[in-house]
This record gives structure tokens, sequence and C-alpha cells, in this order.
């Protein structure tokens, strides 16, 4: 049974592509089937999966355009009433690494924002709308079953809309990842906020006799926070840089103390003794990961995670190259033991399950 997981924060910049990018890399090359759901309509993880910086691949991304193989044609059926079900998507495979596949993004998927959230009111309106709370689940779960995936991954728009609400109740996990500064504070103290509501909705639509008789049913609501990712800190003399530990600690805190006791009231996290066979804190870091500085520009031209970068895609030598690769292998560490986290969490969630 595949494994929803949506890395999710309405603050931008703090590396959500860039982490789903990895992590689904470092997850196949344990042997897991990985699909990468593009579900922001900027489609940076689909540029950074399929490369857009040349000529062939703008040509390739066209081709690959013209066929029905993105999140938006995908869930045409239900939001543009085409007399058609929901079929699988016929996902790309990422170049370089064997059982990790795209389902790209689509700059029109945002055209769907308002009908949903219409939907999602739970209002009169929703007889005629019935079909739609449930359709994204649809497309993932029979996307994941046409690809045997053991994860999928679900990159979302920084933003508090129907769309994000929707992907992130159906998901069986969450994660958010974070940067060391004041605004990722604001943005936890925000969700301590928002996510309660949320879940609470989707509670009532499941509860919906009319939605669990939809051509696409809304689910049931499973959703579990598995913990915080804070990252981009500077790194000197082989120790965050003091303002940055500051705004480490005050993320460690703010998840600890607010936002934790607040999704356990919410029935929206795993037993505390499944964290802490994981040796995590209260606070649920389960990784910290400093900037990847000259790094990331390489990993995006080679489509290869940063830790994965060949000596000739590096293309240095001498002591230029001997400190990216002794970078690379702490990446490589960081994002090993994340995935195997993440594994065992998920893996484990039906021994741990508590009941709704």
């Amino acid at each position: 049974m595949v494994q929803k997981i949506a890395l999710f924060n309405h603050k931008g910049g703090v590396s959500k592509t860039t982490t789903t990018f990895n992590l689904g890399w470092m997850l196949a090359s344990k042997g897991k089937r990985v699909i990468l759901v593009d579900g922001d309509p900027q489609c940076n993880l689909t540029g950074m999966a399929l490369g857009e910086k040349t000529e062939d691949d703008e040509t390739r991304i066209q081709e690959i355009y013209n066929t029905t193989s993105n999140i938006k044609t995908g869930l045409a059926p239900a939001f543009e009433s085409q007399p058609r079900a929901i079929e699988a998507v016929d996902c790309i495979p990422i170049q370089g690494r064997d059982g990790l596949f795209l389902l790209p993004g689509h700059v029109g998927f945002a055209e769907y924002e308002v009908e949903l959230g219409i939907a999602q009111t739970l209002s009169s309106s929703l007889q005629a709308l019935r079909n739609l709370p449930g359709a994204i689940n649809d497309l993932l779960e029979k996307t994941a079953l046409k690809f045997n995936a053991d994860y999928i991954l679900i990159d979302m728009s920084p933003s508090l809309s129907s769309i994000n609400q929707n992907l992130l109740m159906i998901s069986d996990f969450f994660l958010v990842p974070t940067t060391a500064d004041f605004f990722s504070v604001m943005a936890i103290d925000s969700l301590t906020k928002v996510l309660p509501r949320w879940r609470a909705w989707a509670k009532s639509a499941n509860s919906l006799q009319i939605l669990k008789d939809a051509n696409y049913p809304f689910p049931e609501v499973n959703v579990r926070f598995l913990g915080t990712i804070v990252q981009n800190y500077r790194i000197i003399g082989g120790r965050e840089t003091a303002a940055f530990q500051t705004w480490i600690v005050k993320i460690e805190q703010s998840v600890s103390e607010n936002l934790v006791p607040t999704l356990m009231r919410s029935n929206m996290m795993l037993p505390s003794q499944a964290y802490r066979d994981q040796g995590l804190s209260s606070s649920l870091s389960l990784a910290k990961i400093s900037n990847f500085n000259s790094l990331i520009a390489l990993s995006q031209d080679h489509r290869t995670p940063v830790y994965a970068l060949t000596p000739r895609q590096l293309q240095q030598k001498g002591i230029v190259l001997e400190a990216n690769q002794q970078k690379q292998e702490e990446f490589r560490k960081i994002f090993s033991d994340l995935a195997d986290k993440i594994i065992t969490l998920s893996s484990g969630s039906l021994a741990y399950a508590v009941s709704a």
C-alpha cells in the first residue's frame, strides 16, 4: 500500500522542492518505488526533475505536455466534467535513478482552485461539485497502483489554498521544511492554528454521505505529522553560526511547545514512542541540512541530487574537489538517515496505529 507524504509549509523559500527531489532519490536508492508529485502550479519540481536549461530540454518538456502526463489533465475528467473517469497518469521516469518517477505539475492546476474551494465549503453547492473533493486522492491512488509505488512525495505550494488543504488531508503523513529565521517561527505558529481546522473540515467531509457516494469518494482522514527539517543555514568552523543557532532553537521550541501538543489533541501525531524509537526529541527535528552552496546549481544542471554528483559532473580538481566531495558525503549521510527514519515511521504506522 502506498504511503503519501506531503512536504508543506506556507512560508516560501524553505527548500521544499529540493528536499522532495533529494529525499525521493534517496528512498529510491534504498529500493523503494517513489512518485514525486508536483502539486505546485509554479512547477519548480518538474523543472528540476526534467531539466529546462537547453532548447532540447524545452522541446522534450513540450512533448510531455502534449500528452496527459501531468496533474491538470489527469484531474480534468472531474474538474472539467469530461465524459470519462479519472485514470492513472503516465508518470515520467527520472533519468539516472531506477524506481523514481515524476507526476509533472501544470501551471493550469491553479485554475481548479476556485471550484475546489467552493466544493470544500460543504455547502448547498455540494451536490453539483460532489466529485471534486475526492478527485485528487483518486488520481494519486490509481497512479500509485499503476506504478506499484511504495511512496508518493507531494511538493506543495507555499500557500493556505484549498488545493493544499486537500493535498495535506488526503496524505498519510506530512513533513514541515523550515529555514532558520524569524518567519519560519511565525509559520509554525500559524500552522498551529490552521492544521486543526483543516483536519476538522476533512473529518466532516468524510462523514458526508454525498461524498461517500461520489464517483471519487473523499477518503478517511489519517494524516500524521512526521517532523520538521531545518535547512539552508550556514556553517562556520564546523558549527552553525550563532544567529542561525538562535533561530533553530526557537523553531524547535515552537514545535515542541505549541505545534506538537496541538496536533496531538487533533490526533495528527503518531504515538510518542514511535518518535522516541527514532531518537527524536520533543521538537521532532528529523534533520538539519546546511546550505548546499555551489552544489545546488550543479545539482539542478545535471538533474541529480547534490550527494550523487560525480567528479565528472563537479568538474573540479584538487582541494576544491576534495572539499565538495566531503560535503557530498555529509549530505548523503543526512538524507540516508532521514530516509531511514521516514521508512521506519511510515512502515511502523500500522503497528503504532491509534483510533481516530
